[in-house]
């Protein structure tokens, strides 16, 4: 990511309305704060509200077990090399309690070994419903068998939120909290 970012921050005072209702909802909520791609989604507040109450069930309610829906969060960050998605992700990742080595090999965009079922029924899934843009008969009945078909329809939730994230995220060129340098390499 190069450049200046686009969508300039916004100061309370320069906000209409509409965007400080939004701002205000988003900073009394979950997160705890208005931060990633909160500040370009805020120049459609109506898009902004909805777009929050969407990833707030997405990250906090989905059915989706914590370690595989960050896992799920990067795949989706790494394929689109969103690096601050991946920066604030990894962090939570690892918390959840992923295997730092999958993370790791992840970033470098390889398919990490030795995952358990389970997180190589979301790697899969995740990875070919990006590359493919749809999944196999095998991949939704790994991730059916273990999941429910609720949970590979909070998958598609988790995939889908996310990518909206990071094309935002890359955009607007957020750059990384202070100035910490970009997580993820470039892909050949």
């Amino acid at each position: 990511m190069s450049g200046e970012r686009r969508f300039r921050p916004l100061a309370e005072s320069e906000m209409s309305e509409a965007q400080r209702k939004v701002y205000g909802e988003i900073a009394a909520g979950p997160r705890g704060g208005v931060r990633g791609p909160f500040n370009a989604l805020l120049r459609s507040p109506e898009l902004a509200d909805r777009a929050q109450r969407l990833g707030e069930w997405v990250r906090y309610r989905s059915s989706i077990p914590e370690a595989l829906k960050e896992f799920a969060i990067l795949v989706t960050a790494r394929y689109w090399s969103a690096q601050y998605e991946w920066h604030a992700h990894h962090a939570h990742a690892m918390k959840a309690g992923l295997d730092p080595r999958l993370a790791a090999e992840l970033a470098q965009g390889r398919r990490p070994s030795g995952m358990s079922d389970q997180e190589g029924a979301i790697h899969d899934f995740c990875k070919e419903l990006h590359e493919k843009k749809s999944v196999s008969d095998a991949n939704y009945a790994r991730v059916v068998k273990h999941f429910g078909e609720t949970g590979a329809v909070d998958l598609i939730g988790v995939i889908g939120y996310y990518t909206l994230v990071s094309m935002i995220l890359n955009v607007d060129r957020v750059p990384m909290p202070g100035g910490a340098p970009a997580p993820l390499p470039p892909l050949a």
